[in-house]
């Protein structure tokens, strides 16, 4: 009976061993280091220029739109049996990942529980972002920086900086990971503010310029910029120059350029930019092959975005 016993724990130990392995295939690939790990913005270029791919998976759950197959599943088995194929079938063809805080606060304590394993169940060769576009006072925003990283294990944030900039410095201490500033983003209702014009152009462009000089400083600042705002591109990564990466949502679902954002968007390297597809991936299919249309729809997404680089001259 206990060779029975060894038997099958060794049986169930070597088959959790394997779904490790099948969920996190490069992890093999990680060694720990006691070298001061690399500035956020150099480890997010080696990971675009590994991947090949610009392409960042919006992994934002809706509960109307999943498939017709998990919908009788309870919340927690439904988000993470959907999340799990989404993941297996766009690994090979993404460079990150972004999950939106407010798809998983709908779900209430589940939902934040599946959130929580989401960047493990990734593992470290992809770049995990909470889109949280969080703001408050220092001290507040210390305990957001040691819970979103420390615990979570998330590489970089979504942040607003309608609190002023001194908001931000607990995410400048630590360089290794990423803050993503809100600069113009793709609803509507973006010109009520964002627009504003200032001494340094219209508001969101005075934001982009004071990115550049946080990011060259502490190496970890970034922009977001919506695909919807086609004409802001040019001038954007004009102030910005190369290797300060910009997230842009608003391509797919939303109908923002996706033409403009790569050919404006990138720098001299055909890097520092990851468009971001949300629905346009997740929801491709709502039939029994939703893994494979999502799938094959990360594909087509890195494919056109290297067709566009390829067109252009970059070094």
């Amino acid at each position: 009976m206990d060779d029975e016993r060894r038997s099958s724990s060794g049986s169930e130990s070597r088959r959790r061993s394997g779904r490790v392995r099948r969920t996190q295939p490069f992890s093999e690939q990680h060694h720990h280091s006691t070298a001061v790990p690399p500035k956020f913005s150099q480890r997010l270029d080696r990971v675009l220029s590994a991947r090949d791919s610009l392409v960042c998976v919006g992994l934002d759950p809706d509960p109307a739109l999943m498939p017709k197959a998990l919908r009788r599943l309870s919340p927690k088995v439904q988000l993470t049996r959907f999340l799990d194929g989404i993941v297996k079938a766009t690994f090979d063809h993404a460079a990150a990942y972004k999950m939106q805080l407010g798809s998983y606060i709908q779900y209430g304590a589940e939902g934040l529980e599946v959130l929580a394993r989401l960047p493990k169940r990734i593992g470290p060769n992809r770049i995990r972002i909470l889109d949280m576009k969080t703001n408050d006072i220092p001290n507040t925003l210390r305990m957001v920086h040691n819970g979103v990283f420390g615990k979570m294990g998330f590489d970089a944030i979504t942040f607003t900086p309608w609190l002023g900039w001194e908001t931000l410095q607990p995410f400048l201490d630590d360089p290794a990971h990423g803050v993503f500033v809100v600069a113009h983003s793709s609803n509507p209702g973006a010109l009520d503010f964002q627009e504003i014009p200032t001494p340094r152009g219209p508001l969101w462009l005075a934001v982009v310029g004071e990115v550049r000089r946080l990011a060259h400083a502490h190496g970890n600042v970034g922009v977001v910029l919506g695909a919807t705002f086609s004409e802001a591109f040019h001038a954007a990564r004009a102030t910005l120059g190369n290797g300060i990466p910009m997230l842009v949502p608003g391509v797919g679902a939303q109908g923002g350029s996706l033409a403009t954002a790569v050919r404006e968007g990138v720098d001299a390297h055909g890097r520092a930019l990851l468009v971001n597809a949300s629905r346009s991936i997740l929801y491709a299919s709502s039939g029994g092959d939703w893994r494979k249309a999502a799938g094959a729809e990360a594909k087509r997404l890195k494919v056109q975005i290297n067709q566009l680089r390829a067109g252009l001259r970059t070094g």
